[in-house]
């Protein structure tokens, strides 16, 4: 998937509010959108390197976008809302062995009045069926490894609970985990950030939630799929 313009570099001075952070563009600081939600834990070191898009839409308050964080020599990608577009451009380019089985792809299914799911998938010469929920991972606290969540999710939580209550009516229900963070060859759930997101996540994958991961290849102009990655269960 390709950003929306090129790559800029800069230098990371602060995030705050969730979503606004200053950068330093050579002798300028500009403010920038930051479409991560989450705590971006061991990323928000003042001085970091950092790489954003400026938008071709005149109308928005804030002209650029944070894309990539620098932190030891590894880009970490922290952009939550392009997470979906590279699954969805992976899937219609049958990226994800696990899945290609199925040959149409919805986003943003509801299931129940309360839940939404980010994909629904038909095979359709079988008459089958699946959720498909996705995860960005944007958190590694040791060298090769990346976890998730960065902070309690509650909402994480909820789809764990969801993809379960599909599966029992008889849909397959799958969550993908999408490491947007260079050279990590294992992945597992951060058990001491989310206690109960932990143990619902152990829950879901014995009543038959199937769970796989991928971590990302960069590039210059964007971001795409690359391998299938181990995943580790009760690691730490």
């Amino acid at each position: 998937m390709d950003f929306e313009n090129e790559l800029i570099p800069g230098l990371l001075i602060k995030r705050y509010k969730r979503f606004f952070v200053d950068i330093k563009l050579k002798n300028k600081i500009i403010t920038a959108h930051c479409p991560n939600p989450g705590s971006m834990l061991k990323l928000l070191k003042k001085g970091n390197p950092v790489w954003i898009t400026k938008s071709n839409n005149e109308k928005r308050k804030l002209k650029y976008t944070l894309q990539i964080i620098e932190v030891d020599k590894i880009k970490f990608c922290i952009n939550t809302h392009i997470t979906n577009k590279i699954i969805q451009e992976s899937l219609e380019k049958k990226l994800i062995h696990d899945l290609n089985e199925y040959n149409l792809v919805r986003p943003e299914k509801k299931f129940g009045s309360k839940t939404r799911f980010d994909f629904l998938l038909y095979n359709t010469k079988k008459n089958k069926k699946a959720f498909l929920e996705v995860k960005s991972v944007s958190l590694s606290r040791k060298e090769g490894h990346a976890e998730f969540p960065d902070a309690v999710t509650a909402r994480g939580k909820k789809h764990l609970e969801s993809l379960i209550s599909a599966n029992k009516l008889g849909y397959e229900s799958y969550l993908i985990f999408l490491i947007q963070i260079e050279k990590c060859k294992s992945f597992g759930i951060a058990s001491d950030i989310d206690p109960q997101y932990s143990k619902t996540f152990e829950e879901a994958l014995k009543k038959n939630v199937n769970v796989l991961c991928y971590d990302c290849k960069f590039y210059n102009k964007g971001i795409k799929i690359n391998n299938k990655i181990e995943i580790l269960i009760n690691d730490r």
